[in-house]
């Protein structure tokens, strides 16, 4: 039987004694109490927030109610692009600096004039057609396709032929070659004897020409231990490879710090900071390797300003840079302060020794206060130096020289996914001429320390001498203190770039230099012998432009004055790659 109504108490009779082990404890009935006033109190908060949120998003309905929704769409995207604006113009200004900034701003609008940019055209055209006078009409008669017949042994008569055509450079040029006497004696003779032996050699191929690859290896260990390698200081771990020439060394160093500095810290947008007489090579990394480049005025002494570095300094920077010495003026940056700057802020530091490597060791041995500069300074990353210079190698002969092993590991590209092989390469060349770097290494092993030492002093006596010599023309001044073999001048008497195009008539060739105006001459051994000739040289030229002054038919004087005072250095930049797209 299935009960379907059934009635109950309505109360059920609760016990007046209650157990002790089901019984709260007051505390526990208090906190129970704190706990829900603490709950009533969010829920009163929550309700407060809850009532000022919709009373704000009613107010901006409200307020936003009266404009168009397109305009509320494209406001904020304006907004964004006024902020990049505004941003890169920032950039621009720390970049250039707002002088210069506003004054492109001109130019450029300028420009816009109907007219005017024809008119800078056709002007910056003259000055072209003036920089390359006479190189057009050479290339007369130069070969634009194969001979039907081939010459066969004949081509060595027509070689010599064209080399007769060389201007004489015998101790006439600013650096350029710096092995002493004869090209066809001494040590000019050794090296093409020794390139001749291994004119078909290459490395990439290393299980095949084995005896290259020694000379490599030992080429980058010699120059190493000229460098610090072998000091405690150094970590013994430095390392390194040969290059085409300095510049190629500089490119890798810079491409690895940026790689290196990206695994390191997670850089991605990368700067570096250089002084103003660094060498031009880093220009082209930066460029190459999309890599900002903050460049920092000299101090006084035309040395590196630390300082002026430091201030550059920022999270994305990955490298700052010192010459040992700049190649402008031959003063050595400073290098330990350089160091222990990078040391600080955790960056890479690249040292050029493409001109002092292997000059600034023996220099100190001979006596001469030369600073620290190597891998026994703290901080250095890395160094370049240029075994074809003073080391009187073949040209095409340099070396990039890395702290340790785990930098210069960012300097390899290794390819997986080819389906020519898997592929690994040191360099920016993928097969190299074995021949430089055999002549590298026969030039290192034939001369030893004893030789570079004594070509050091030669050298190294040669520009005290004309440095002094310089000083006893009164319209002339040495810039700086060089540390070296490059020596610097200018003048406030007399136009510097007139008595340039002077001595060119003379036959020589040196280098002329902005900011301040002024020419320099990198001394080698072919000046041993004729330092006496060039300071005679030099009086009459100065006597000559100061008595009659103003520009030689031909000369490049009025060039050179008109590019340093163009504030549109974007123009000049233009003439540079129309005359390099004209010449090459």
């Amino acid at each position: 039987m299935i009960i379907l109504n059934r009635t109950y108490p309505k109360y059920r009779t609760i016990p007046k004694t209650i157990s002790s082990t089901n019984a709260a404890p007051p505390k526990q009935i208090e906190a129970s109490s704190h706990a829900i006033e603490q709950s009533s109190a969010s829920l009163s908060t929550s309700s407060m927030e809850s009532s000022f949120f919709s009373h704000m998003r009613a107010a901006a309905n409200s307020f936003l109610s009266e404009y168009e929704p397109l305009n509320l769409l494209l406001a904020p995207l304006l907004a964004l692009l006024i902020a990049r604006i505004l941003q890169c113009f920032v950039d621009v200004v720390n970049e250039k600096g707002l002088k210069a900034t506003i004054l492109g701003f001109l130019i450029t609008s300028v420009k816009l004039v109907p007219g005017v940019k024809r008119y800078i055209d056709a002007e910056k055209q003259k000055v072209v057609d003036k920089l390359q006078s006479g190189s057009k009409s050479k290339r007369d008669g130069w070969s634009t396709e194969l001979p039907r017949t081939g010459l066969g042994e004949g081509v060595i008569e027509k070689m010599k032929e064209e080399k007769r055509n060389d201007v004489v450079w015998q101790g006439k040029c600013s650096g350029t070659v710096y092995i002493g006497g004869s090209e066809s004696e001494g040590h000019f003779s050794l090296i093409n004897e020794a390139c001749s032996m291994f004119a078909h050699t290459n490395p990439l191929h290393m299980d095949v020409f084995q005896s290259v690859v020694r000379f490599e290896v030992e080429v980058v260990a010699m120059t190493a231990a000229l460098l610090g390698s072998k000091e405690k200081a150094s970590g013994g771990q430095i390392c390194g490879n040969m290059t085409s020439g300095g510049t190629e060394s500089i490119l890798l160093a810079v491409k690895t710090s940026r790689d290196y500095m990206k695994a390191k810290r997670g850089i991605t947008r990368p700067e570096m900071i250089i002084p103003e007489s660094a060498h031009s090579a880093y220009d082209k990394a930066a460029q190459y390797f999309n890599i900002k480049l903050l460049r920092v005025p000299v101090n006084k002494e035309f040395q590196a300003d630390v300082k002026g570095i430091r201030r550059r300094i920022n999270k994305n920077t990955i490298l700052i840079v010192g010459s040992a010495p700049g190649f402008p003026h031959g003063i050595i940056d400073p290098i330990e302060e350089l160091g222990e700057l990078a040391s600080s802020f955790g960056i890479c530091f690249h040292v050029d020794l493409c001109l002092g490597g292997f000059v600034l060791p023996f220099a100190r041995k001979l006596g001469y206060p030369i600073p620290p500069f190597d891998f026994s300074v703290e901080g250095v990353t890395s160094i370049s130096v240029d075994v074809h210079k003073y080391g009187l190698a073949p040209k095409g002969t340099s070396v990039v020289l890395y702290r340790n092993h785990d930098i210069r590991k960012h300097q390899f590209v290794a390819v997986t996914e080819w389906s020519g092989g898997l592929y690994v390469s040191p360099t920016i060349a993928g097969s190299r001429p074995g021949a430089l770097i055999a002549g590298a290494w026969a030039a290192m092993i034939s001369l030893g320390q004893e030789g570079y030492l004594n070509n050091t002093r030669e050298t190294m006596e040669v520009s005290k001498k004309l440095q002094r010599g310089i000083k006893d023309i009164p319209e002339l001044f040495v810039i700086g203190r060089p540390d070296m073999t490059i020596v610097a001048f200018g003048s406030n008497v007399v136009d510097i770039f007139e008595v340039n195009d002077i001595l060119s008539s003379k036959g020589w060739h040196l280098n002329a230099l902005q900011r301040p105006n002024s020419i320099h001459i990198c001394l080698t051994l072919q000046h041993v012998t004729i330092l006496e000739d060039f300071l005679k040289d030099l009086k009459e030229s100065v006597q000559t432009v100061k008595q009659n002054p103003g520009p030689i038919n031909g000369g490049l004087a009025p060039i050179y004055g008109a590019a340093g005072k163009m504030p549109d250095r974007g123009m000049v930049g233009e003439l540079l790659v129309n005359f390099m797209d004209g010449t090459c």
